[in-house]
């Protein structure tokens, strides 16, 4: 049987879903909404339709108008819309949690009080919607703090603190001058945890849960991780730190009571949860955050090592059906370098044109996947329309071999202002 699929999402990570999905036997056509020019590239049972991805009534409609009988939901904002909610009432198979289950990462407030009640380890904290009362809270705190909008903000909305003062500054900018709107309207403020950060994620089908390969994200704009949060500068997977011992405690002590209080809490979980972990050196995994769909730009190294057709694995967690056994997985190591437009994570500058892609979309020499993040077609050209533009990728036999092809690909493509991480994947060397 077929699948006539609706991929929901515009970024680097549908792009990478895209590649996938479209190689499955089973995938009869796959339509994008909204898709980019580097999906549409891919031609075949591809189709990229202009309907925008928080468009959720658009989206049933396409999916009714076009006969699609399956959705894959990229973007968290779509989910914590409600976008499973409506393809539910409409009778088409969803891949992605419910709106209610999707505020495991659409409230930071909500997660940490769903894990602290669940024994779920993660860092101490507090939620306010008032200065003074934040200000009271950070005071008390022995050392240094975390300060998160506690909604959507892009991966943007995160501040890592190094003294009080920072931290009250932080939290001014959230609560009084509204730097992230809405989402900032309340805070999370939290211990500062230190250790190495891995991101692990799940497929879930609402009871079940099964891990997927582990990767390292690289969130800082800057080499050495210096330099303000972004939505992700690079990836690489596996990480070096996570054996199957860890993997196994890290669903065991993590996920596994994570999925069981979600449907405790009438929310049960079906789709891809993926959390951000920080390994810390005498508590062990701990979370920092969760979030309801594929990470970006941990997709786009992940599935080049997913050794398996990756649909059944997606239509058996929206049916609450995942298979006892782990998937199948590439033995090499993938590498993500994202190369981003002049001001990212600022305001950035779009309408360049990009030297060094071919006319579909890859790279001009390196032999790596080029997944496109924030491009569009003019005059025959691909142009920057985003922040993160593109995500230079490949999978080799070991680190050396993986980030050689791919910086030889990344030093092909050029555009005014782009500017990329130099180190992406070195730390696992250390």
């Amino acid at each position: 049987m077929g699948y006539r699929i609706l991929l929901v999402g515009s970024g680097g990570r549908e792009h990478a879903l895209a590649w996938k999905l479209a190689q499955s036997p089973v995938c009869d056509a796959l339509v994008v909404a909204p898709g980019n020019p580097g999906i549409e590239a891919l031609g075949g049972k591809i189709r990229c339709v202009n309907v925008a991805a928080d468009d959720v009534a658009g989206l049933v409609a396409l999916a009714a108008r076009e006969g699609l009988d399956f959705v894959v939901c990229g973007p968290e904002a779509a989910l914590v819309a409600g976008a499973g909610d409506a393809f539910a009432r409409a009778g088409v198979r969803f891949f992605g949690p419910t709106q209610a289950a999707a505020e495991i990462e659409g409230s930071k407030a909500f997660a940490k009080d769903l894990m602290t009640a669940a024994g779920v380890p993660t860092a101490a904290h507090g939620s306010f919607d008032e200065v003074a009362a934040a200000d009271a809270f950070i005071d008390r705190q022995p050392g240094d703090v975390v300060v998160k909008a506690d909604g959507l903000c892009a991966g943007k909305g995160v501040v890592v603190t190094s003294s009080h003062d920072e931290a009250k500054t932080a939290v001014r900018a959230m609560l009084s001058d509204r730097q992230f709107g809405s989402a900032g309207a309340r805070v999370v403020i939290e211990e500062r945890l230190t250790g190495r950060e891995v991101s692990m994620m799940a497929l879930v089908d609402g009871e079940r849960f099964t891990l997927l390969a582990s990767a390292e994200d690289h969130k800082q704009v800057g080499d050495g991780d210096r330099g303000p949060n972004t939505g992700g500068m690079g990836a690489y997977s596996p990480s070096p730190l996570v054996d199957e011992r860890l993997a196994a405690r890290i669903g065991e002590t993590i996920f596994a009571p994570t999925v069981k209080a979600m449907a405790a809490a009438g929310r049960p979980f079906r789709g891809l949860l993926y959390g951000g972990l920080m390994l810390t050196p005498d508590r062990g995994p701990m979370v920092i955050e969760w979030n309801c769909r594929f990470g970006d730009p941990e997709t786009q190294a992940v599935l080049l090592r997913f050794d398996e057709d990756l649909v059944p694995w997606l239509v058996a967690a929206a049916e609450g059906r995942l298979p006892e056994r782990a998937p199948a997985w590439n033995a090499g190591l993938s590498l993500c370098v994202v190369m981003a437009a002049e001001g990212y994570p600022g305001k950035v500058r779009s309408g360049d044109a990009i030297a060094g892609l071919g006319p579909d979309g890859q790279a001009e020499q390196g032999g790596a996947m080029v997944f496109h993040a924030g491009t569009r077609s003019a005059e025959g050209k691909f142009v920057t329309a985003g922040g993160r533009v593109l995500g230079v990728s490949t999978v080799d036999r070991d680190l050396d071999s993986a980030r050689a092809k791919v910086y030889q690909a990344v030093s092909g493509i050029r555009w005014a202002g782009v500017h990329y991480r130099k180190d992406i994947g070195l730390r696992g060397k250390q």
